[in-house]
C-alpha cells in the first residue's frame, strides 16, 4: 500500500508541474516580464539616488529582491490556484477517491509549488542580470532560502485554495494578505532606511527574512543575520505546513 501512494503522490506531483509547464507563456514568462517592468522602472528612477549598505548599486541590490519576489508570489499561485481550480471545475473528486494520504496532496502540491517558484526565480535571474550582476557571495544561502520561502509560500498557497471556495476569495486573500505583505518586506528598499515605527513592522514581516536572507547569498551582508532570518523563515514553515496538512487531513472544505 505504501508503494502505491507514494506512486500516486509521485504522479500527482507530475500533474501539478505539467498543469503550469503547459501554459509556460503565462505562468512563467508572464512574471519574468512584470520583474523587468519593476527593475526597469524602479531602477531607472532610483539608480543614482540610493546607495545600499554604503558601497551596493542600487540596481544591483534590487534584482535578488526581484528574483525572491516573483519566487514567494509563484509558488503561492500555484498551490492554491490549482485547488481552488479542482474545487471548482469538480474535478477535485477523482482525488478524493484516490488512497493518497495527506501527505502525498502535501508533498506533490507543495513540491509543484516549489519548482514552479524556483522556475520563475531563475528565468527572473537570467534576464536581468544581465542589467547589473549581484554577485554570489554565499550560493548557499541563495539556494536555502529560495527553497523554504517557496515551500513556505506553497504551504500558505495550499491554505488558501482549501480555505476558498471561488475565485473572489482567492484574490482577496492574495491582494490584501500576499501582496502587502511582499511589497512591505524589502523588495525595493533597505530597512534601515525607514523610521523606527516602520522599521518595527518590518521585522514583524515573515516575508522580509525570506527576502533578506536571500540577498545576504548574493552581497554578503544583510539588514539582519541570516541565522536569525533561516530560524524565524524555519518556524514559520513548520507552522505553516503544519496548518494545511491538518486541514488536509481534516478533509477541509474538500470532503462534504
Amino acid at each position: 500500500m505504501s508503494a502505491i501512494r507514494l506512486a500516486g503522490a509521485r504522479t500527482l506531483f507530475r500533474k501539478e508541474v505539467l498543469r503550469f509547464w503547459k501554459v509556460a507563456f503565462q505562468t512563467i514568462g508572464a512574471p519574468v516580464l512584470t520583474a523587468v517592468l519593476y527593475l526597469l522602472v524602479f531602477g531607472h528612477t532610483l539608480a543614482n539616488h540610493v546607495k545600499v549598505y554604503g558601497q551596493v548599486d542600487y540596481v544591483a541590490f534590487l534584482i535578488p529582491g526581484l528574483v525572491m519576489m516573483s519566487v514567494l508570489q509563484n509558488a503561492f499561485a500555484n498551490a492554491s490556484s490549482s485547488l481552488i481550480q479542482s474545487k471548482i471545475t469538480g474535478n477535485l473528486v477523482f482525488l478524493l477517491v484516490t488512497p493518497l494520504s495527506h501527505w502525498a496532496w502535501f508533498v506533490a502540491y507543495v513540491g509543484a509549488a516549489i519548482v514552479r517558484g524556483l522556475a520563475v526565480g531563475l528565468g527572473v535571474m537570467i534576464v536581468t542580470v544581465w542589467f547589473a550582476p549581484p554577485g554570489l557571495e554565499a550560493p548557499w544561502w541563495i539556494l536555502i532560502f529560495a527553497v523554504l520561502g517557496a515551500g513556505l509560500m506553497g504551504a500558505l498557497g495550499l491554505i488558501a485554495g482549501l480555505w476558498a471556495e471561488k475565485f473572489d476569495q482567492m484574490a482577496a486573500f492574495q491582494n490584501f494578505i500576499v501582496m502587502p505583505l511582499t511589497f512591505l518586506s524589502g523588495v525595493f528598499y533597505s530597512v534601515h532606511s525607514l523610521p523606527p515605527l516602520w522599521l518595527a513592522v518590518s521585522h514583524a514581516n515573515p516575508f522580509f527574512y525570506m527576502i533578506d536572507g536571500f540577498r545576504h547569498g548574493f552581497f554578503g551582508v544583510s539588514d539582519v543575520s541570516p541565522w536569525i532570518s533561516l530560524g524565524i523563515v524555519g518556524v514559520a514553515f513548520v507552522a505553516v505546513s503544519g496548518v494545511a496538512l491538518e486541514l488536509l487531513r481534516r478533509g477541509y472544505k474538500i470532503r462534504h
